[in-house]
């Protein structure tokens, strides 16, 4: 199963709703990070929202990076994001090892940590890219998006995300929503939705009964008639490819680069975002060199 992204409006598109199945996509970035439960938990939940994110952004060509630090032992997650909803991310330590508030319950709060911030850049073609940012509420992931979108695009909004971990280290189900109401909503409607929301479940339990994107979708919405707009399929995509690596080299300097082909005689190069090893020997540092001429 692909993963994918439904769009919705309720209550006469006063309320608008994003509900995301990302279970092959986040089992994708943990294969290729080789991650621990709690960091595919955090990853997880972060590239889910920003895919999200990224559905909402108006222009094909537009991009969204998310950077989360809080200063707990997984390092930053970094998450880059399109208008398609792909995404591609990574957290610095991937191999952290997992603590619990209870049994079958990761603290993925103790592990990002909450002594930083989140921050949004949006590059939607302006001269220079908006960019916003909100320090860490908990670290949980979910409020700390809720409590950007609030303070940072004055946007109220109910995020639920959750990564749900198997015995075998594979993802067993992940995914999330977002529900946000539009300016000028009744007072009565937005009585109503916060009833709602005070209601719901949590996500880890709606996806621990393998329920899919349209049954939570119903679920969230409960009584109030709503409408599905689009249906997305979203995966982690990474567009890393030589050229970039190369103009990396190149950025190093002349005398940065001539040392390495003096003292190891080629360089390897890592992607952070897949993993994917690009090795470039010495003819080819040579030839970065004469182009830097």
């Amino acid at each position: 199963m692909k993963s994918r992204i439904l769009r919705a409006t309720a209550a006469n598109n006063h309320i608008r709703v994003f509900v995301a199945d990302t279970t092959a996509m986040v089992e994708r970035a943990r294969s290729m990070h080789g991650a621990s439960p709690v960091a595919i938990a955090a990853l997880g939940r972060t590239l889910t929202a920003t895919s999200i994110m990224g559905i909402m952004l108006k222009g094909d060509n537009h991009k969204i990076t998310v950077k989360i630090n809080g200063g707990g032992p997984l390092g930053p997650i970094v998450v880059v994001g399109n208008a398609e909803g792909n995404v591609k991310g990574y957290v610095a330590n991937p191999v952290v090892e997992s603590t619990f508030y209870e049994p079958n319950k990761l603290n993925v709060g103790a592990a990002v940590g909450t002594n930083g911030e989140i921050v949004v850049i949006k590059d939607i073609g302006l001269r220079e890219p908006y960019s916003g940012t909100c320090p860490l509420v908990s670290g949980e992931i979910a409020e700390d998006f809720a409590s950007y979108f609030l303070y940072s695009e004055q946007q109220p909004s109910a995020v639920g995300l959750g990564v749900l971990v198997d015995v075998d280290y594979s993802i067993k189900a992940a995914g999330g929503y977002i529900i946000q109401v539009m300016p000028g909503i009744d007072e009565n409607l937005l009585f109503i939705l916060e009833n709602r929301l005070q209601e719901l479940e949590s996500i880890s339990t709606l996806l621990s009964r393998d329920m899919g994107a349209e049954a939570i979708l119903e679920y969230i919405i409960g009584d109030m008639a709503y409408k599905l707009l689009d249906s997305y399929e979203v995966d982690f995509i990474c567009d890393c490819h030589e050229e970039r690596l190369e103009n990396a080299l190149i950025s190093i300097g002349r005398e940065a680069l001539t040392e390495i082909i003096e003292e190891d005689g080629g360089a390897e190069m890592v992607c952070h975002f897949c993993n994917k090893k690009y090795y470039f020997d010495k003819e080819r540092l040579l030839g970065l060199l004469e182009r830097m001429n």
